[in-house]
């Protein structure tokens, strides 16, 4: 199975089926924390409700079209962090993130994300790499920020979380300004 390792205590790997319990604690004993900005964290109420995800995400890497992939801190699953999507005739992506409660502070989804950029812009080629966050996530926002990504601009009402929506803040990074 695929992994990718980041340093000697962060490692990315696909997940399989085996792990949908795993993820499941990760994000349940992290789900109010999550569910301020994650739309997606109550879909899921049952370590069997990953299955298809799962395998949604397995056929997202088999179609050479991004990957999600789970963050290994000191061998134990601490967060998730992908491409959305790759668009090969624009040459862009977009990466999401999220960490469990109690690991902030680590640099963890900071260098998952800078080996990410790497990636994309080494290996893949790429051109373009976007990251989206909630305005006032300033922990998400500080990622794209510390990496030098540039902020483009605001899409108002951008995204709706439950019972409301929020704006939402575009960062991008081009291939001829990564260093």
């Amino acid at each position: 199975m695929f992994t990718f390792y980041v340093d000697d205590d962060i490692q990315l790997k696909l997940l399989e089926k085996r792990d949908a319990a795993t993820l499941f604690k990760v994000v349940d004993h992290s789900r109010s924390y999550l569910r301020e900005w994650l739309p997606w964290v109550d879909s899921s109420t049952t370590p069997e409700d990953y299955h298809p995800i799962i395998e949604m995400w397995l056929n997202q890497f088999a179609k050479n079209d991004g990957f999600q992939v789970a963050i290994l801190y000191r061998q134990e699953i601490v967060g998730m962090i992908g491409y959305h999507g790759i668009n090969w005739a624009s040459k862009q992506t977009s990466i999401g993130y999220w960490l469990a409660k109690g690991y902030q502070g680590k640099g963890i989804i900071t260098k998952a994300t800078k080996a990410l950029v790497e990636h994309a812009f080494q290996e893949l080629e790429l051109n373009r790499v976007e990251i989206r966050c909630g305005v006032d996530n300033t922990k998400s926002r500080a990622i794209p920020e510390r990496l030098g990504f540039q902020q483009e601009g605001i899409v108002r009402d951008g995204e709706f979380l439950y019972d409301h929506f929020h704006d939402v803040v575009i960062y991008s990074a081009l291939a001829r300004d990564w260093k």
